[in-house]
């Protein structure tokens, strides 16, 4: 017993007045997964015809055992006395492992019928987390000061996006989810998959969150390849695959933190631009001494320089940095690479007061006396 392709033009030909019945199932649309279709009589006549419309799977039973079942779309005419053809269709092999499963495991059912499936994509399936999803954050690292290492930031995430599904085993969806009911609608299962979707999605996040891939939170949405593929490839949505469905798109359309996780980041910008900051006035304040050290004509001035940056910059450069005049240690190193340097005499100072040394108006060179020995300038008065 079986079906066998038959010519479309039959459909309306002289050959329409022997046929015993003609079964079809209108567009099934994006709201009905499986309908049950069959004659007045509960029964298939031989010579009867089977419409199989494109996106649909059709499978004929009879008291629970399946007859015979095809997805590819056209005409076909049911044959008692024929073999089953139904390893044909954009199903191809799959149907001889449903045909041994379904043959003794079917679900029961009186007299003979077709279901039809819907193969197409159920398109436009909205998903949200309605509590946050805690995700490890590494695009905001915290060091661990004791071990030299980074943490991520646990952060709390809600997201919204859509989804699309499609039966992808009728054999398991009729078996497990569907029975042998008239007809299985979409929203019959739509709460059920939106719960395992994010059931999934978290799985994600989990993933992702790992030192192994460790994807900013706030780059989720434009992650939407990366996340089917984990999906996929670790099987998160196996209980979406036992019930004979499968997850055709998956896409995350929005990713808001909570409140708590916005100060998180937000203290946390707020101290890197601070620290960076710091370390820009450092930076700025050592190359400055540098160049004054090598200034031969200006080492006062650009002395002098270095304590109106610290006094304008708030005291920020603090420890790390002060002027030559508040580190006396600072001062030694300074002087200790200094060519022109000349040891103090009595009567100028000592090492270490560094407010008696006097220097050349013309050249900038340290003087001992009244007349600079560099470049010959009378000094004057001592100041």
């Amino acid at each position: 017993m079986g079906l066998i392709k038959a010519a479309v033009q039959s459909v309306g030909g002289t050959l329409h007045d022997q046929w015993q019945d003609l079964i079809q199932c209108e567009d099934m649309g994006n709201e009905l997964l499986m309908k049950k279709v069959t004659t007045p009589t509960g029964q298939i006549s031989k010579g009867s015809r089977v419409i199989v419309a494109p996106g649909q799977m059709a499978v004929i039973m009879d008291s629970g055992a399946i007859l015979d079942a095809t997805a590819e779309s056209g005409v076909y005419e049911y044959d008692q006395s024929s073999s089953p053809s139904f390893f044909g269709g954009q199903f191809g092999a799959v149907f001889k492992e449903m045909w041994q499963r379904f043959k003794y495991n079917g679900t029961p059912a009186k007299g003979q019928s077709v279901y039809y499936f819907n193969t197409t994509e159920i398109l436009g399936n909205k998903f949200g987390t309605a509590t946050p999803i805690i995700f490890q954050d590494w695009s905001h690292p915290i060091p661990n000061q004791m071990t030299g290492t980074y943490a991520p930031m646990r952060v709390e995430v809600r997201c919204y996006g859509t989804y699309t599904f499609s039966v992808g085993d009728p054999v398991t969806f009729m078996q497990n989810v569907a029975g042998a009911g008239d007809e299985y609608r979409v929203d019959q299962i739509t709460d059920q998959m939106r719960a395992e979707v994010i059931g999934s999605f978290q799985n994600v996040l989990n993933e992702l969150g790992t030192a192994e891939h460790k994807v900013p939170v706030m780059e989720l949405p434009s992650r939407t390849d990366e996340i089917k593929k984990t999906m996929d490839e670790k099987v998160f949505d196996a209980p979406i695959r036992e019930r004979g469905l499968q997850l055709r798109g998956f896409i995350v359309e929005s990713v808001s933190l909570d409140e708590e996780s916005s100060k998180k980041i937000d203290n946390y910008e707020l101290s890197s631009n601070s620290m960076m900051q710091q370390g820009t006035l450092v930076g700025a304040y050592a190359n400055a001494v540098q160049d004054a050290a090598n200034n031969e004509n200006g080492a006062a001035q650009g002395f002098m320089g270095l304590g109106m940056m610290n006094m304008t910059s708030g005291g920020m450069v603090g420890g790390a940095a002060t002027t030559p005049f508040q580190n006396q240690s600072g001062m030694k190193d300074m002087k200790a690479v200094d060519p022109y340097q000349q040891p103090p005499t009595s009567g100028v100072g000592t090492s270490n007061d560094v407010t008696s040394v006097k220097f050349c108006s013309n050249c900038g060179h340290p003087v001992d006396g009244n007349f600079c020995s560099n470049c010959g300038t009378k000094l004057g008065k001592e100041r």
